[in-house]
């Protein structure tokens, strides 16, 4: 089987060693990208290889709406052999060794090495330009070694992984939408209800935005990245312009200030309020309600302040934003072909 999605950037394909023993409802590889034999990919994973090398060893096992991405021209993806992913996970231009397990829900991020034989536990998140030596378990934000691994307790806690995909329900097509002249929205995306879609924005690989209660609102420029998941069930949600949704991010009911960035796997309670020019950690957790001050580095579990936002970091912010404009661009052309 193949991906529902295989797409080039900048000329290059997809390699494949050999065709995959599974290939998931919504899976989508894109660019430079070169996969071993024997890949397991599951349903909405997106594997997008366009501002740098993605490589896979043998034997991979991607869970339902993960995500392997690269830093645009910094860091490539590396994944050794007889890697397994959970599910709602994301695999951040980093290094992964052979034999490693990565549970549902974890963030592993830019510059980091993972060892051979690592298990990282549900729900936890490997910060930037960390390494993991092999041999342990690892758990937290950040993550930390717990305890050494038991005899062959890689390969039960990776079985576990894979009978659980089994009990992943489909999800039904998105609705058809109007758009705006711009904008983007990936193939693999599903999008239900009332959804605003305002010029330059885009949404992206694997997506699910659903407007059950309440309108969902993306502003002009800003994006919604690779297997976000946004529910209503209120008075709906607003993302002002020029904001940056990052991979795997679960939404409700709220705003999102103008120019703000939500990093990788962070998930916001029902109605929290992020004021613009706010950067939100890669793996936090709000409390239904809470406000998020503007101007400031926000993480952890509930959120709390960390630091003020300074230049370096609002750079980056703004980098985003014109590196997603552009990928929605080219993205755009390649699945749709020119305007």
């Amino acid at each position: 089987m193949t991906p529902e999605l295989v797409l080039p950037f900048a000329g290059e394909e997809p390699a494949f060693a050999a065709r995959p023993v599974w290939c998931g409802r919504g899976s989508t590889v894109i660019g430079r990208t070169s996969i071993g034999v024997q890949a397991w990919l599951g349903d909405d994973s997106v594997i997008r290889g366009d501002g740098h090398d993605i490589v896979v060893g043998d034997r991979f096992w991607l869970g339902a709406r993960s995500t392997l991405h690269i830093a645009h021209d910094v860091y490539p993806c590396i994944v050794g052999d007889r890697v397994t992913v959970g599910r709602n996970a994301v695999v951040h231009a980093c290094t992964i060794g052979d034999d490693g397990v990565i549970e549902d829900d974890c963030v592993v991020l830019d510059g980091s090495v993972v060892g051979d034989g690592v298990l990282i536990e549900a729900g936890s998140t490997v910060y930037p330009r960390t390494t993991l030596p092999g041999g342990f378990a690892y758990a937290g934000s950040p993550a930390r070694p717990v305890r050494p691994l038991a005899p062959g307790e890689l390969a039960e806690r990776a079985e576990r992984l894979r009978e659980a995909a089994a009990q992943d329900l489909p999800r039904p097509p998105g609705d058809a939408l109007a758009l705006e002249p711009g904008v983007f929205v990936a193939r693999t995306a599903r999008l239900h209800g009332r959804i605003a879609l305002e010029p330059g924005s885009g949404v992206f690989f694997g997506c699910d935005l659903a407007a059950e209660v309440g309108p969902i609102v993306v502003g002009a420029g800003s994006n919604v990245q690779d297997n976000t998941v946004i529910r209503t069930r209120g008075s709906g949600l607003v993302i002002e312009r020029e904001v940056t949704i990052g991979h795997n991010v679960h939404l409700g009911d709220g705003r999102i200030g103008a120019r703000s960035l939500v990093g990788m796997g962070a998930v916001l309670a029902p109605d929290t309020i992020v004021g613009p020019d706010v950067l939100v950690a890669a793996g936090t957790a709000t409390d239904p309600g809470q406000e998020l001050e503007s101007g400031w580095l926000w993480g952890g579990r509930p959120a709390r302040r960390i630091g003020r936002l300074d230049g370096e970091r609002r750079a980056m912010m703004q980098r985003t934003i014109e590196q997603y404009g552009a990928y929605g661009r080219t993205y755009r052309k390649a699945q749709d072909g020119p305007a």
